[in-house]
């Protein structure tokens, strides 16, 4: 079984990235000309990382049985 405080690291990294991408994105969005292929890339890449993030999040949930 995985380490609930590697996870917890985990996520705040992933967190952390993710954040930075949108930051990059919006400033990227702004600058002219604008860059779409990367914009699209970067945005797929962010999408990744919400993905890996929600099932981290879901890892540390504890099961409930009703």
């Amino acid at each position: 079984m995985v380490d609930e405080d590697e996870l917890r690291d985990q996520l705040r990294d992933l967190s952390q990235q993710h954040k930075a991408l949108d930051e990059q994105i919006e400033q990227m969005s702004r600058a002219r000309p604008i860059d779409f292929l990367t914009i699209t890339k970067l945005k797929k890449e962010k999408l990744r990382m919400k993905d890996l993030i929600s099932r981290i999040e879901s890892l540390l949930i504890p099961d409930i049985i009703a």
